[in-house]
């Protein structure tokens, strides 16, 4: 379990929250930019899925031991039961049921956010939840959010500021739409510093045509890949998938937007 670190001790992480239209291939990049920056070794990765399907999970191996949302649930029951304690033990209960949330697999750490809340409100455990998890942030140099469709779900439920703005797009006018979408409603609910879009399941005549046709600062292009593909279906962790042009390509993304010396 990672320990707390001491305020001024360390640089800020880099938080990248990956973004898209769903069935695009947001997860599978997501795991695959998890697995290139756990390989740099000295860096620790939180890897956190804010989609509610929970399929960072699963590409990546690891177990879900429990959601955010079900720790959430769990305090407004008891709250509601008249269970729970004042607010010194809420949050320090909070903060170790999120601790113990977590799975980890070598400098990994992974915790899944869960679905959307449903009951009521609770406007106080929602807001201690997202800085719980901004405080856990701290104890990382990387932070990848494999986020849903839209933004405002990372900022509301996650974090309110992140480094990079990853977009992740097929061939698509829908999926570059949902993009462009994307990024316009991040300028105003997400404070972040570089955004760019990755076209993913690419021939590269497709790709020179859709950069030229969006306004999007293109990161990159990813191949379509059999390998992927075949682990997607197999239920296969990503984190084992061998060198192959799909992971290269990723790798270029992340040099290309500053994640990853060249």
């Amino acid at each position: 379990m990672p320990e707390r670190q001491a305020i001024g001790e360390k640089a800020s992480p880099r938080i990248i929250a990956v973004c898209g239209k769903g069935g695009v291939g947001k997860t599978s990049n997501s795991a695959m930019m998890t697995k290139i920056l756990m390989e740099q070794g000295s860096h620790r990765i939180l890897a956190i899925d804010a989609d509610p399907a929970v399929g960072l999970a699963t590409s990546l191996g690891l177990p879900v031991r429990k959601t955010v949302d079900d720790i959430r649930n769990e305090l407004i029951r008891d709250v509601q039961s008249g269970l729970s304690g004042g607010y010194r033990d809420t949050l320090d209960r909070l903060d170790y049921d999120v601790l113990e949330a977590l799975s980890e697999e070598r400098n990994l750490a992974f915790l899944a956010i869960g679905r959307p809340e449903t009951e009521g409100c609770y406007c106080q455990v929602n807001d201690l939840l997202k800085e719980i998890i901004g405080g856990l942030s701290q104890n990382f140099d990387v932070v990848i959010i494999d986020g849903e469709a839209g933004i405002e779900q990372v900022n509301r439920r996650v974090m309110e500021a992140v480094s990079h703005l990853i977009l992740v797009s097929d061939a698509s006018q829908k999926g570059i739409h949902v993009c462009r979408t994307i990024q316009q409603v991040a300028a105003s609910v997400v404070s972040y510093q570089q955004a760019g879009l990755i076209l993913n399941r690419m021939r590269e005549q497709d790709a020179a045509l859709l950069t030229g046709l969006s306004p999007l600062i293109p990161i990159g292009t990813i191949p379509e890949s059999e390998q992927v593909r075949r682990f997607d279906i197999e239920g296969r962790s990503l984190l084992s998938l061998p060198n192959c042009g799909a992971l290269q390509a990723v790798r270029r993304c992340l040099i290309h937007i500053g994640l990853l010396a060249s």
